[in-house]
């Protein structure tokens, strides 16, 4: 009875993860919309950041209505949408 290998998130230095962090800060005081790249999830994530919890290392992303927590380590490129 072997477990299922699932897949491990890729390792990624300080200075990525402190630039994600910056993206995120700036587009959440600029009340931007965001698309975010997520490891693991099929589809991107896209929205305005309305809040970022330091305790649970959680970026809630709102759009219509709907908040989505998206873990900070999970995220792996932050884009503005062209639309």
């Amino acid at each position: 009875m072997a477990k299922a290998k699932v897949a491990k998130r890729p390792t990624r230095d300080e200075f990525v993860l402190e630039e994600i962090g910056n993206q995120l800060t700036e587009a959440k005081n600029e009340n931007s919309e965001v698309l975010l790249t997520v490891w693991g999830a099929e589809q991107t994530v896209r929205g305005q950041i309305v809040a970022m919890d330091s305790r649970t290392g959680k970026v809630h992303v709102e759009k219509n209505g709907e908040t989505v927590k998206v873990p900070f380590m999970d995220i792996m490129q932050v884009n503005y949408p062209r639309d």
